[in-house]
């Protein structure tokens, strides 16, 4: 189970989306900004990473014999904990070298725990993402967003069901890919 403890700052700006969508200052402000937000989580699942960085927490469970954990978001940054949890719940904090973080080209990672000790499962705190702030992102991909944003706006008036051709291809560039369920 992974969750994000924070939703993470929007690569796009409210004001950015407003401006797009030609629309006056304050109108339809939370619903543009939910535009924004929902553009964004869409664009995360197609490119298959995080933009901008923020925490995450992952519980995984230890199975017997296997050596190292693969955290499920994508491109990690940095581990900033990893807690051991045994059945009675009893937790043990692991000091950094316990563990060996190693992070491939295309930002997955996967954690090697030195001792399990009676731990059936690992808290992992870590921080993942391709850029530090919004101004961080690549323009292709803010555009896009934008452009979704802009798509999912004409859609609650009966708009295209099917949005532009030319998202995808902003965003594929940047699109990580899977084969086999292994990274």
């Amino acid at each position: 189970m992974m969750t994000s403890l924070l939703p993470g700052e929007a690569p796009v700006s409210l004001n950015e989306a407003r401006s797009w969508l030609r629309l006056g200052a304050t109108i339809d402000d939370a619903v543009v900004a939910g535009l924004v937000r929902a553009a964004t989580n869409i664009c995360e699942a197609f490119v298959g990473q995080w933009l901008v960085v923020r925490d995450a927490e992952e519980t995984l469970p230890l199975d017997a014999g296997a050596d190292t954990l693969r955290l499920s978001v994508r491109p990690v940054v940095a581990v900033d904990a990893v807690t051991l949890v045994a059945d009675d719940d009893v937790e043990t904090v692991l000091a950094a070298s316990d563990y060996r973080l190693t992070i491939a080209r295309d930002g997955s990672a996967r954690l090697a725990i030195g001792r399990m000790h009676s731990a059936h499962r690992a808290r992992v705190a870590y921080r993942a993402g391709m850029a530090s702030d919004a101004n961080g992102i690549p323009e292709a991909i803010r555009q896009g967003i934008i452009r979704m944003t802009q798509h999912l706006h004409d859609a609650r008036d009966g708009g295209s069901e099917t949005p532009p051709a030319v998202i995808a291809a902003l965003w594929k560039p940047w699109r990580l890919l899977s084969l086999g369920g292994s990274r």
